[in-house]
């Protein structure tokens, strides 16, 4: 079936219509080796060969949601580690489609991990402007006081900038130690490690039990399932509004 070119752009999860627009009539954007320039040029992405700035769009597969239960000691990647660790990708082998990990989790992070081939749904999971929410289970060292939950709660500054509020409780505490759930949503690198760090209560064990409404319930560690329709029918639903805009910052008087 053929559809606007800028739609199957979008859908690729290369950038949003408008943009995908200006490629078209930028002449960035060829079909079956011919430079289209016209806004609402079709073309079917099932069969035509399309490419964008000289990359191959590749045609496109039936939509694949996929849920794992990430194992510790395995890396989100797509590639092939140089040193021979595992990698996500063995564990959706099961899988005909070529699907890619909404995300990621650390290499010592075990739990909740999305993968597709819908680049668009992709993207705006983890766009934080859509507030779609990831949940984890937490071992810290020491137990926080109310102060330090109230700092999370409030939203942490770092250098690297500012961490946006996160939902905080003890779920329970075991000896020296406790556990918490924090609830945030937006997914920064080595998100939870830092900001649990910057309150003096560093991680000893993380998993993530939620991530926009999907759970572990029935998937055992390490295994694999496909979403169900109304599972993907859901997650559809969360960023099927327009997100909020992002403010801009008050330029600094000189």
């Amino acid at each position: 079936m053929k559809i606007r070119l800028q739609k199957i752009i979008a859908d690729a999860g290369l950038a949003s219509r408008r943009e995908g627009e200006r490629w078209i009539e930028s002449g960035k954007v060829q079909v079956n080796g011919q430079v289209v320039t016209q806004l609402g040029s079709l073309a079917d992405p099932a069969k035509d060969e399309i490419k964008v700035q000289g990359k191959r769009i590749p045609r496109r597969q039936e939509s694949a949601y996929v849920l794992l239960n990430k194992p510790t000691e395995c890396l989100t990647t797509m590639n092939v580690d140089k040193r021979g660790r595992t990698t996500v990708m063995e564990y959706v082998r099961v899988v005909e489609s070529r699907v890619f990990p909404v995300g990621r989790l650390d290499y010592n992070t075990q739990g909740v991990l999305l993968f597709t081939n819908d680049g668009l749904l992709a993207k705006k999971l983890l766009d934080p402007r859509y507030a779609v929410e990831r949940t984890y289970k937490v071992k810290v060292s020491g137990v926080p006081n109310e102060k330090a939950l109230k700092r999370l709660e409030r939203g942490v500054h770092l250098e690297e900038g500012k961490f946006k509020p996160i939902k905080a409780t003890v779920q329970r505490i075991s000896g020296k130690n406790c556990f918490l759930i924090l609830t945030l949503v937006e997914g920064k690198n080595r998100h939870i490690k830092k900001v649990c760090e910057h309150i003096g209560h560093p991680v000893i064990k993380l998993q993530r039990t939620h991530f926009a409404g999907l759970t572990l319930t029935g998937l055992p560690l390490g295994a694999c399932r496909f979403l169900s329709a109304k599972e993907i029918k859901s997650l559809k639903k969360l960023v099927m509004n327009d997100p909020k805009p992002i403010k801009a910052r008050p330029k600094k008087r000189t």
